[in-house]
């Protein structure tokens, strides 16, 4: 049974109300995170200008002049405590496959560079993190990774990127890795790195900690909205949707960039309602209802 904390709410400032659900990141509270952020939404309160949903807490801007602080937090309070009853989290999500080469020849490239920054791994971060985490055989460490769907729980750091985080995996078999003791200066764009327990894929070149074990096959930030599923956003994720990785090899993944190239190619995708309530109960076993058929 999912039991909350009080939230903790604060002005920031003039223009800003902060919210921690928890003082640590448990999933349970991303869920409830998204669900007041996305019930904000909807409300389409008078004076409220941008809603910032994170991990363990969200953030919400507003016009002092068009709305009281005071009774903005009013409604945040009364959606809070709605929100706090499992039966009320729940909302409408997607699974998105994203094709990866694992263990690719192009961010091997780049950790060789950097290999100075962790002499520890000796110049290959997917070895590093395989041997982490147990595993001794490449092809079972990238079944591990693979298996689950990753809930995406924020966006942040550059325009694009996402964090996520493993569904229906036990808490001691979830793979994790310490980020760089100092950062990268470069990572290719849509490099998938781990750190701690999330996964993310880098949407453009950049600077970057985390471990490099593949590469996506598709862009995850379309500035052009060239592929149909941009037609809405520049950036393929939202708070609360899936990533299903699917293992792929060094031709198919330039088989598939080239149809990116094209702008032919199409995200397998699949509409869905999740249900805190039934994932509390069920959990791996619901994780596989919804991945039925995907």
């Amino acid at each position: 049974m999912l039991i909350f904390p009080e939230t903790k709410f604060d002005f920031c400032g003039d223009e800003y109300i902060y919210a921690e659900i928890s003082t640590e990141m448990r999933i349970e509270s991303n869920f409830k995170s998204i669900s007041i952020t996305n019930e904000l939404r909807k409300r389409n309160i008078p004076g409220m200008i941008e809603v910032y949903p994170s991990n363990a807490s969200y953030l919400i801007r507003y016009d002092p002049t068009a709305i009281s602080p005071h009774h903005l937090l009013d409604y945040l309070q009364e959606i809070d405590q709605q929100k706090s009853h499992r039966s009320e989290l729940h909302f409408s999500s997607r699974i998105i496959e994203i094709p990866v080469w694992y263990n690719d020849k192009i961010t091997k490239n780049t950790i060789e560079r950097y290999q100075h920054l962790q002499p520890e791994a000796g110049g290959d971060d997917f070895i590093h993190v395989m041997r982490a985490n147990g595993f001794t055989e490449a092809d079972a460490f990238i079944a591990a990774h693979s298996s689950p769907p990753y809930f995406i729980t924020s966006l942040g750091f550059k325009p694009g990127t996402a964090w996520g985080f493993p569904l229906g995996v036990p808490q001691n078999k979830i793979i994790q890795a310490p980020k760089y003791p100092s950062p990268r200066s470069y990572t290719p764009g849509e490099a998938l790195g781990i750190g701690g327990a999330f996964t993310v894929v880098y949407p453009t070149e950049s600077t970057g900690s985390y471990q490099l074990i593949g590469i996506s096959a598709v862009p995850v930030y379309d500035p052009g909205q060239n592929l149909s599923l941009f037609r809405d956003s520049f950036f393929l994720a939202k708070p609360g949707d899936l990533w299903k990785y699917r293992p792929i090899t060094e031709a198919e993944y330039y088989n598939i960039r080239e149809e990116v190239e094209k702008r032919t190619y199409e995200y397998k995708v699949k509409a869905i309602e999740f249900s805190v309530e039934q994932y509390d109960e069920k959990g791996d076993h619901y994780i596989s209802q919804l991945m039925e058929g995907f």
